[in-house]
């Protein structure tokens, strides 16, 4: 994503938080400094205020407020101080004793900003006299201020209660948290399954300097397969001494499966392919919970439903009569529809792009790969509301996609016609918790760029070559449409996004578009054949290019999507056969870089900085590999993507999958404003099969930057709702995740390795 930003909700109104760069190098510290005055209430509550429907007095030496009940919101009922100094880079350490009668109520305790734009810097909410009456918390200021605000959010309560506050510290000059995460047995292994046929790896964490002998345990305990470790020294991405354990050899199936050694037991998992079935429909079904202008329903996604959001109906201003931010055009547009971005209301071209090139490649990777199987994907399979249409569903969750990208075009007759505006999203950043249809803030469209234009002409090419065979006029509207957006962006080849376009909304700053044409002539080559979109192609100067570095494609490089397409899917292209090769010769660097990481991954980046979206990044390297096993048949392909799942579901430094709902021990609280269980009791943490962005060296968050500084390649992710750039959900990134869980599943059910090259 490399653009998340976000922030919480004040008592006063709606906060933006933008912060973008790491605390600046910490000076030497400060003595230790009290800045809350009265913390101790022994003879006043001055000058602590509350909103004007609480009343608050002195009881026993603590502050009593009385809360009013069936208030809608956390910040509709509040006690705070403001006026607080904070230092930018320094630590601070804020403490209470809170209680609340009767038991079980949440306390939101924040430090932000007391004026506007009501920023939030540090927050957390204990479930009071259930989780103890005493907390402390660290945190570091991303601002200098002498407008600090200290509150504790009491409303949203059904019935009224009584809230009592003691000891309130907010002392600077501490020294950082240390964080320790809980990494488990030191044996790590894919918590979820290894295919009975496919490659088993696992990697120990030792001291030891020999080989160390291994032992394979069924459910009941009997040893199945036993052997010698590999000692690999120190593991760069980690800081860690490691070893590896490959248990291949063993083509027995089941659950609950063991593996130890060194005195250390793995976490369970299971030998078979159910579970990659079940995690390509988990992570398609992600988009349904996703989506904006419609109802989720109960019986669709049990415990998801909520409330069609930004319909236009209080408090929401709404999706179907959109303005343009000031200046910038004099028309609205009804951009209802489309899915959410992340963990946040907006709606970016870009990003809904590249994610629904990324299903509808999953559908048409089943038409033409040798393993594929088109009725794995179809209709009815995965319960959205257009199930039994006889579309497949995967098409049917695309389209609600896509159907908000042609709206995103300017109209005819108006300036920069037929481009594509880049996002739409509220005016300042929202609050979390917030579900989208309580989002009370103004909706803007952003400034049109070429890059969201060619998105929506490579996007809807390729729709209207798979939409055919059921929708001829939506195939025929997709193709019109990217014909005009193509037209439009070659006549506004440069009106790349602001980078400082940020206030509400990800900037998505890319300030080069060759890669978008790129891509867009691909794939209006590939469903229309024309020999101008061919000559754009071959004459680009990313079809000869070595495209396949460390990071192969995300939103703002798409050159390989192109160069994925182009290889796979039937066409006349001259020089195709080179094409497919640079593919297998990229296949090949990723497949080197993954046997020279103990922990099996393909992706190695510059310096040991993990990328925003790191998770992703590994998926989209392991899809190219993948895709050279659909090109040869060669099993080293097929082995090498199959192994790259192992990371992610658990065989990592941390011990943890990333994937909620996989795994003994997985992510659950990825950022969302509405999948936010961690901040509000009656919400659910995110559904199923959603990947969490993952290791981010440059732990972009104050509450990354209070708890991880100093961290080492993987372990910079925590999975805390507040850590944005580790650990935020996201489209593009489930679109990944959906992608190669198909692969696999498809792999789980072959006898043995692909023998032919795919079709095509």
């Amino acid at each position: 994503m490399k653009r998340r930003r976000t922030t919480l909700l004040s008592v006063l109104a709606l906060l933006a938080a933008a912060f973008t760069t790491l605390p600046a190098a910490p000076q030497a510290r400060a003595d230790e400094a009290e800045q809350i005055r009265n913390g101790t209430f022994d003879t006043t509550t001055e000058p602590w205020w509350t909103t004007s429907n609480v009343t608050a007095g002195l009881s026993d030496g603590r502050l009593c407020a009385n809360v009013p009940g069936g208030t809608a919101n956390r910040w509709d009922a509040a006690v705070g101080q403001n006026d607080i100094t904070l230092v930018k880079g320094e630590t601070y350490r804020l403490s209470f004793s809170a209680s609340g009668t009767p038991d079980g109520h949440v306390a939101r305790a924040l430090v932000g900003l007391s004026v506007a734009p009501y920023d939030t810097w540090f927050e957390v909410s204990p479930q009071l006299s259930v989780s103890g009456n005493a907390y402390s918390y660290t945190f570091t200021s991303p601002v200098d201020t002498a407008q600090g605000q200290v509150a504790f959010q009491l409303g949203g309560a059904a019935d009224p209660w009584r809230f009592c506050l003691d000891d309130v510290s907010l002392l600077g000059g501490v020294p950082p948290e240390v964080y320790e995460p809980d990494t488990g047995p030191r044996v790590r292994v894919n918590q979820v399954a290894y295919l009975p046929d496919g490659p088993k790896n696992a990697t120990l964490v030792t001291d030891a300097a020999s080989k160390l002998p291994w032992r394979l345990r069924n459910t009941k305990g009997a040893v199945v397969a036993q052997g010698w470790t590999v000692p690999r020294g120190k593991d760069i991405s980690s800081g860690q001494n490691v070893q590896s354990i490959d248990f291949g050899s063993y083509r027995g199936r089941g659950k609950g499966f063991t593996l130890t050694a060194d005195g250390e037991t793995s976490r369970p998992f299971d030998i078979g392919a159910e579970a990659y079935e079940q995690l390509r429909l988990d992570s398609l079904k992600y988009y349904y919970t996703q989506r904006s202008g419609i109802a989720i329903r109960e019986d669709l996604r049990p415990g998801y439903a909520r409330p069609a959001g930004h319909l236009n109906a209080a408090p929401n201003q709404g999706d179907a009569k959109v303005p343009c931010r000031p200046g910038l055009c004099d028309y609205t547009l009804d951009v209802t529809g489309g899915w959410y971005d992340a963990g946040d209301h907006g709606k970016y071209v870009v990003n809904g792009g590249i994610t629904t090139w990324g299903l509808l490649s999953t559908y048409e990777r089943s038409l033409h790969a040798r393993t594929g199987r088109p009725s794995s994907l179809g209709d009815r399979t995965l319960a959205v509301p257009e199930s039994g249409n006889k579309v497949p569903d995967i098409l049917d969750e695309a389209r609600w996609e896509l159907e908000f990208l042609l709206k995103m075009q300017v109209p005819a007759g108006k300036p920069l016609a037929g481009m594509a505006h880049s996002k739409i999203h509220d005016e300042q950043w929202t609050g979390l918790p917030l579900l989208p249809h309580q989002d009370p803030q103004k909706r803007e469209l952003h400034r049109p760029t070429t890059q969201a234009t060619l998105n929506l002409a490579a996007a809807a090419a390729q729709a209207a070559r798979l939409y055919g065979p059921y929708d001829k006029a939506f195939a025929a509207k997709a193709l019109r449409a990217a014909r005009t957006a193509w037209t439009a962006a070659l006549a506004h080849p440069a009106l790349h996004p602001d980078p400082d376009d940020g206030i509400g909304g990800g900037a998505y700053p890319d300030d080069n578009a060759a890669d978008e044409f790129y891509w867009a002539a691909a794939e209006l080559y590939l469903t229309t054949g024309e020999r101008q979109f061919a000559d754009h192609v071959t004459k680009s100067p990313l079809h000869t290019a070595d495209l396949f570095g460390s990071v192969s494609f995300d939103w703002a490089s798409t050159a390989v999507p192109a160069r994925l397409d182009l290889a796979t899917v039937p066409s006349g292209l001259p020089g195709r056969e080179k094409v497919r090769q640079s593919v297998i010769k990229g296949a090949d660097t990723y497949l080197a870089t993954l046997k020279s990481q103990p922990y099996g991954m393909p992706y190695a980046p510059a310096d040991n900085m993990y990328d925003w979206g790191s998770n992703s990044q590994i998926l989209n390297n392991a899809r190219v590999i993948a895709t050279a096993h659909d090109l040869t048949g060669a099993a080293k392909y097929r082995d090498g993507a199959v192994q790259s799942m192992d990371y992610v579901l658990g065989r990592n430094a941390l011990n943890i999958s990333y994937v909620t709902g996989y795994g003994t021990v997985s992510s659950h609280n990825q950022h969302s404003r509405w999948y936010a269980h961690e901040l509000e009791p009656g919400l659910p943490n995110p559904p199923k099969g959603t990947v969490a962005g993952g290791a981010n060296s440059s732990i972009q968050d104050p509450y990354a930057q209070s708890r991880l500084q100093g961290c080492v390649g993987q372990f910079c992710y925590i999975d805390d709702i507040e850590s944005w750039s580790t650990n935020e959900t996201a489209v593009n990134w489930n679109a990944a995740l959906a992608w190669m869980a198909s692969y696999v599943a498809d792999q789980g059910r072959q006898a043995g390795p692909a023998a032919h090259p795919g079709r095509g």
